[in-house]
C-alpha cells in the first residue's frame, strides 16, 4: 500500500465506518490481525456498536506495516458481499455511497413506522441483494427468536448501514409487491424531495411535534443535516395557516409600528412566529417601486439552520427571496451578492460583523429589518454588539443615511449583578440602548390565553444526602497530596503560583487552581534554559495528573465510584499509549499500586451514592404515577452526562428508561462535542419515539433547541444564572409538569433562590419601564450610547502600536523553541501557519482522528512537538487550495521577548500585536 493510499484511506475512513461490521470480514483478516485484536474488535461491538468496532479495526489496519493487507482487506470486502463499498475505495470514489445519505435520513426519521408496519419475513426474501448474506441470515434469526418488531428493528440498523446503490428503491418495490402501508411513506427519486409531514402526523398524534407552532418555540434548534426537513416543512405550512393568538399579536404590534422592540416572552410561545409576523407585516408596507430588506440573526449554527427551513418555507410561497450564510458556507458564497438579491436574509452574526470590517456590506443601510435571536447576547465583544456598534456609530454620527428597524427576541433580559430593582433597571437599560430599542413587548393584555398555552413548570427545590465516609475519596487524595509533593520536589516555589487559598481535592476551586499553576508554570523562567525546560515539563504533567484526579473525584461525588475510577484508567491508559517518560511511569506505578482496593471500594454496595438512590426513587415514582412521561435531566459536565447514562442502563429498577445524551458541539480541553448529525439523531429519537423517554443534557439544551413537551425537568447540582433558570424550567412545557432541583449543596439551593429572585426583580423592572415616559426612556437610551461610545473611540484610539519586535514561540510543554514570529504567517485572515524549513524539523505529523474539510480547508493531520519526551499537540496539518501547510495554535506555546527574556501566554492571537502577512504560496519553493 502507497503512503497516498494510507491517506486516503484515513481521510475516507468515516464512510468505511458508517457501512462496516468488521466482525463480518475478521476471518478473511487473520493474515493481518492477531487473536487479541480480533477479540477487541469483537468486544467493542459488543458493547458499542457496529461503528465502533470498525474504528478499531481501521485503527489497527492503519498500524500493519506487513505487504498485502490492502489487497487482502479489499479482497474482505468482496468477499463478505461489501460491493459497494469496495468499488468506492478502488476508485477513491465515495459519489454512489454520499447518494444514499438522504435514504438513510429519512429512514431514521421513519424508523418507528418502519418497526410497527414492516414484516421482515416477507419484505426481505424480495430485496436480499440489498444487505450482505450474514445479515439477511442474522435478521430472520432474530423474527424467529424475539419476534417481527425486532427483525424489522435489526433490519433497519443493516439497511442504515447498506453500501447497495439500489437499496431505497428495491425496498420501494418490495413495499409495493406487498401492498404494505409503508410505502406510502417511503419517498424516492424526486419524491422524497417533496416527503412532507402529514402521513407522519397519523402516528404522531400524541407528540408536540404537530402543535409546535404555538407551543413548542420554532426559534430552537432544529439540528438537521437537511437544509430543511419534514417537520420544518409541516412547521412553516401550520405557520403559514394559523390565525396568530391574541397574545402573539400584542407582542408583535409594537415593532409593527415601526418601533425597535426587545420581546420578551416565556419559551414556548412561539416567538419565531411572532418574527415571521413582523417580518411579513415590515415588507407587505413599502410602496409600490421600494422593497425592504430583512436580516435575521442566529446565534449557533444549529438554530440558523432551523431558522431558514423555516424563514424559507413560510415566505418564498409569499414570492419572497430567502437565502443563508453560516459557518464553513460562508468560504463558497458571494455575500455581497446573497444580501443584494434576497429579501430575507439568514445569517450567523459574525459573517455580517466580518463583511461590514472588510467593506463587503457597505453598510447597515442596506438592511431595513434587523432582528436579532437570543438578544440577551448583546454585551461585550458577542457579535450582535459589534453589529450595534456599526449601527450606533452611524446613528451617533450624524449620517443621512437611514438606519434599519432592530427587533430582538428573548425569553430573558436577565439582570446581571443587579442587587436591587434600581440596578436591575439600569442593566435593562443597557440592554435597550444597546439594541437602539425604546420598547420591551411582553405579553399583559391577554395574559390569561398566553398562561393555558405556556405552562410554567412547578419548581421544587429538593436537598439529597451525600456519603458519610468516602474511602474512595481518601485514596485518591492521598494520590493527589503524593503528586503535589513530588511537583514542590521539582519547583519549592509551586505554591506561590496561584493566589488561591484553601483549595479542596475535588471542587471547582481546586480545578482553577491547576489552572493558574498550569499557566504561571509555563512562563516562569531560569538562566538555565534546560532547567527551565525540564522543570517546566515535569509541573506540566504534575498539574495534568492533578486535574484528572480531581475530575475523577467529582464524578465519584455525583454519580459511581467505578465510573470515576474508569475514567482515571482510560486516562492512564493513554499515558502509556504516549511518551511515557519516568515521571509518567513513576505516576503510574503510584495510580495502578492503588487499583486493587480502588476497584474493591467501587464495587461494595454499601458505597452507593445516596444521590443517585434519591434519583433513583424520584424516577421510579414518576414513572409510575405516569408512565408517558419524558424527562430532561441536566447535569454540569459532559463527564457527569456519560456516568449518569452509565448507570441508569445498569439499573435494573430503571430499566424502563432508555437515556438518550445531548452535549455541545465544542470541544474542551478533555472532550470532544457531539457533531451536529448526532445531536439531531437524538433528538428526532426523543421527540417521535416513545421509548426514548429521558434525555441527559449539558447545557446545550437549556438555550434555543426545540425539544418536544416535557413534564419533567431535573436538575442534578445543576445551577447557573436567572437566565439559565428561565431557560431550562421552560423546557418542561406539558401541563403538570415539575422542575426539581436535586443537590447534597446547601448552597446551590441558596443560589437557585437568588435567581428566582432576580428573575422577579427583572419583571418588576420591565414594568417600571414600560410605565416611563417613551420620550424621556429615548433620552436615557441616547445618554447611555454617547457614554458607550465615547469609551469605544477612546479605546480604539489607544489601541497599542504594532510590534516590529521579533518574538519566540516556544513549546508549552518543553519550552523547546518552535519558531519566530517572523515566520508566520496569515491564512485567510484567522489561521496562522509557518513558513521556513526549520519549523519542519521542530513538529512530527500524525494522521488527523476525524479528518474533515471547512470550506475550502481540508483537515488532513494533527502536528506534535517533535521532543520524543513531549509530543505536545501544536495544532492541525491542513490542504489549504493544494497546498499542505501546518496550522499552529497560539495556546499551545509560550511567546518570549527576545530582548528582555518576558514571557507570556496569549490565549488569543490578537493578543500578539505583531506584524501579519498573508501566506505566499512562492515562499514554499523558496
Amino acid at each position: 500500500m502507497t503512503a497516498e493510499e494510507r491517506s486516503k484511506l484515513q481521510v475516507f475512513s468515516n464512510y468505511v465506518k458508517r457501512i462496516l461490521d468488521p466482525t463480518y470480514i475478521l476471518s478473511y483478516m487473520n493474515p493481518w490481525l492477531g487473536e487479541d485484536e480480533v477479540q477487541y474488535i469483537q468486544a467493542e461491538k459488543n458493547n458499542k456498536g457496529p461503528m465502533e468496532a470498525a474504528s478499531l479495526f481501521l485503527k489497527y489496519l492503519l498500524q500493519l506495516k506487513e505487504e498485502g493487507w490492502f489487497r487482502g482487506f479489499l479482497d474482505a470486502l468482496n468477499n463478505a458481499g461489501y460491493s459497494g463499498l469496495y468499488e468506492a475505495i478502488v476508485n477513491w470514489n465515495f459519489q454512489k455511497i454520499e447518494k444514499l445519505e438522504e435514504y438513510r435520513e429519512l429512514l431514521k426519521r421513519l424508523q418507528p413506522a418502519f418497526k410497527d408496519r414492516i414484516d421482515p419475513t416477507c419484505i426481505l426474501p424480495e430485496m436480499p441483494d440489498c444487505v450482505i448474506s450474514q445479515e439477511y441470515e442474522e435478521i430472520m434469526q432474530v423474527c424467529s427468536n424475539k419476534g417481527i418488531m425486532a427483525g424489522a428493528e435489526k433490519m433497519a440498523e443493516c439497511l442504515l448501514r447498506s453500501d447497495k446503490e439500489n437499496w431505497p428503491k428495491t425496498l420501494k418495490l418490495a413495499l409495493e409487491n406487498e401492498n404494505n402501508s409503508f410505502s406510502e411513506l417511503w419517498m424516492v427519486g424526486e419524491d422524497a424531495k417533496d416527503v412532507e409531514a402529514e402521513d407522519l402526523e397519523e402516528d404522531d398524534m400524541g407528540t408536540s411535534s404537530v402543535h409546535i407552532v404555538y407551543q413548542e418555540d420554532p426559534q430552537g434548534e432544529n439540528l438537521s443535516q437537511n437544509s430543511c426537513t419534514p417537520a420544518d416543512v409541516s412547521r412553516a405550512k401550520l405557520c403559514s395557516q394559523l390565525k396568530p393568538r391574541n397574545y402573539q399579536q400584542e407582542l408583535a404590534l409594537p415593532a409593527m409600528k415601526g418601533k425597535n422592540t426587545i420581546i420578551c416572552a416565556p419559551t414556548g410561545c412561539g416567538k419565531t412566529f411572532v418574527s415571521l409576523l413582523i417580518c411579513e407585516h415590515h415588507l407587505k408596507t413599502f410602496p409600490q417601486g421600494q422593497k425592504g430588506k430583512v436580516v435575521f440573526f442566529a446565534n449557533h449554527v444549529p438554530v440558523y439552520e432551523q431558522q431558514k427551513s423555516v424563514f424559507s418555507e413560510y415566505f418564498e410561497r409569499l414570492g419572497y427571496s430567502v437565502a443563508g450564510i453560516a459557518g464553513a458556507t460562508v468560504e463558497n458564497v458571494p455575500v455581497k451578492h446573497i444580501v443584494e438579491n434576497n429579501d430575507i436574509i439568514v445569517l450567523t452574526p459574525q459573517i455580517l460583523v466580518n463583511n461590514l470590517k472588510d467593506g463587503t456590506i457597505p453598510s447597515l443601510s442596506v438592511f431595513t429589518l434587523m432582528i436579532f435571536d437570543e438578544c440577551h447576547n448583546t454585551c461585550k465583544q458577542h457579535p450582535y454588539n459589534k453589529i450595534m456598534f456599526y449601527y450606533l456609530d452611524q446613528k451617533l454620527g450624524g449620517s443621512s443615511d437611514p438606519l434599519p428597524q432592530v427587533v430582538g427576541m428573548t425569553a430573558s433580559v436577565g439582570v446581571g449583578d443587579a442587587k436591587n430593582t434600581d440596578e436591575a433597571v439600569e442593566y435593562i437599560c443597557k440592554l435597550c440602548a444597546a439594541l437602539d430599542a425604546s420598547v420591551i413587548a411582553t405579553v399583559k393584555e391577554n395574559l390569561e390565553e398566553l398562561q393555558e398555552i405556556v405552562y410554567t413548570p412547578q419548581k421544587i427545590s429538593r436537598r439529597v444526602e451525600s456519603r458519610t465516609t468516602d474511602e474512595f475519596k481518601c485514596i485518591i487524595s492521598q494520590l493527589m497530596r503524593e503528586t503535589e509533593s513530588l511537583a514542590k520536589g521539582v519547583f519549592e516555589e509551586l505554591e506561590n503560583l496561584s493566589q488561591i487559598q484553601n483549595r479542596e481535592f475535588g471542587t471547582q476551586k481546586y480545578e482553577q487552581w491547576i489552572v493558574q499553576v498550569h499557566k504561571a508554570c509555563r512562563t516562569f523562567q531560569l538562566p538555565d534554559k534546560d532547567e527551565e525546560s525540564r522543570i517546566c515539563k515535569a509541573l506540566y504533567l504534575y498539574t495534568s495528573h492533578l486535574r484528572k484526579y480531581n475530575d475523577a473525584l467529582i464524578i465519584s461525588e455525583h454519580a459511581q465510584m467505578k465510573d470515576a475510577l474508569d475514567y482515571l484508567k482510560n486516562f492512564f491508559k493513554d499515558v502509556r499509549a504516549a511518551g511515557f517518560d519516568e515521571t509518567e511511569q513513576d505516576l503510574t506505578r503510584r495510580f495502578e499500586g492503588k487499583v486493587q482496593e480502588l476497584e474493591k471500594i467501587s464495587m461494595d454496595p454499601s458505597n452507593e451514592n445516596p444521590k443517585l438512590k434519591d434519583l433513583n426513587l424520584i424516577l421510579q415514582e414518576e414513572y409510575h404515577v405516569s408512565p408517558e412521561t419524558k424527562t430532561i435531566l441536566f447535569v454540569k459536565t459532559r463527564a457527569l452526562v456519560d456516568a449518569i447514562k452509565k448507570w441508569i442502563e445498569e439499573n435494573s429498577k430503571l430499566s424502563f428508561l432508555k437515556p438518550g445524551i445531548l452535549t455541545g458541539r465544542g470541544k474542551t480541553s478533555q472532550t470532544t462535542g457531539m457533531t451536529l448529525p448526532a445531536q439531531k439523531c437524538v433528538l428526532d429519537a426523543f421527540r417521535s419515539n416513545g421509548d426514548h423517554n429521558i434525555l441527559i443534557a449539558t447545557s446545550v439544551a437549556d438555550e434555543g433547541i426545540d425539544i418536544a413537551q416535557c413534564n419533567l425537568v431535573i436538575l442534578y447540582e445543576y445551577v447557573g444564572n436567572v437566565i439559565k433558570m428561565i431557560q431550562t424550567r421552560g423546557r418542561g412545557r406539558a401541563k403538570g409538569s415539575k422542575c426539581l432541583l436535586l443537590t447534597s449543596n446547601a448552597d446551590v439551593i441558596e443560589k437557585e433562590n437568588i435567581n428566582m429572585y432576580k428573575e422577579k426583580m427583572m419583571n418588576e423592572s420591565i414594568l417600571r419601564l414600560q410605565t416611563c415616559d417613551e420620550a424621556k426612556f429615548k433620552e436615557k437610551l441616547l445618554c447611555i450610547q454617547t457614554g458607550e461610545k465615547f469609551i469605544r473611540d477612546n479605546q480604539q484610539n489607544s489601541k497599542p502600536k504594532l510590534d516590529k519586535q521579533n518574538k519566540k514561540l516556544l513549546c508549552g510543554k518543553c519550552k523547546a523553541l518552535a519558531c519566530y514570529t517572523s515566520e508566520i504567517r496569515t491564512v485567510k485572515d484567522s489561521h496562522y501557519t509557518v513558513v521556513g524549513e526549520t519549523f519542519k524539523k521542530c513538529f512530527v505529523t500524525r494522521p488527523h482522528p476525524r479528518p474533515k474539510s471547512c470550506g475550502d480547508i481540508d483537515k488532513i493531520g494533527k502536528i506534535f512537538c517533535a521532543r520524543q519526551d513531549c509530543s505536545h499537540d501544536w495544532g492541525i496539518r491542513a490542504k489549504v487550495n493544494a497546498f499542505e501547510i501546518p496550522l499552529i495554535k497560539i495556546q499551545s506555546f509560550v511567546v518570549e521577548d527576545t530582548v528582555t527574556g518576558k514571557q507570556m501566554c496569549p490565549s488569543k492571537w490578537k493578543a500578539l500585536n505583531f506584524q501579519k502577512i498573508p501566506f505566499n504560496p512562492e515562499e514554499l519553493s523558496e
